[in-house]
């Protein structure tokens, strides 16, 4: 039978916290697309589609979408080693995974500001995801040589 540490809880709550972050930027982009009027299936504007008249324009929708993909592009790796680390190690997984999750919100409120360059406000997230990844990599070593 199957069973959890208690601590698996907190694993949890940062997936459905991660969740939250998604839904939230996937706000944002539809109040871009509403605002630019950048229709579907359209993924990147270029000064003349709908009201971005300026490449200024454009390049904001754009970085507005991209800091939503790119926390999408991320995901699998991301609920694979919270995952896998937290079969071990449920409480430190937490904590990594919140440090990951919080850098993720960083770096797309950096990315939504139009300046690309400020997305690196949430580099800080490679110590939560590093620190997974190590977790993930004991926890199926300790699995297949229990």
């Amino acid at each position: 039978m199957l069973s959890f540490d208690s601590a698996f809880g907190y694993v949890g709550l940062v997936a459905i916290e991660h969740l939250i972050v998604c839904l939230y930027f996937s706000f944002r982009v539809g109040g871009a697309r509403k605002k630019w009027k950048i229709g579907y299936p359209t993924m990147y504007a270029r000064p003349g589609d709908g009201k971005c008249t300026t490449k200024k324009d454009a390049d904001l929708f754009n970085c507005v979408q991209r800091a939503h993909q790119n926390l999408l592009e991320n995901t699998p790796t991301f609920l694979t080693l919270l995952f896998l680390a937290a079969i071990k190690y449920p409480l430190y997984t937490a904590i990594g995974g919140q440090v990951y999750v919080a850098s993720r919100f960083f770096y797309a409120l950096g990315y939504c500001t139009g300046d690309p360059e400020k997305r690196h406000r949430g580099s800080f997230g490679y110590i939560g995801l590093i620190a997974m990844l190590g977790m993930a990599i004991h926890s199926c070593y300790s699995i297949i040589t229990a």
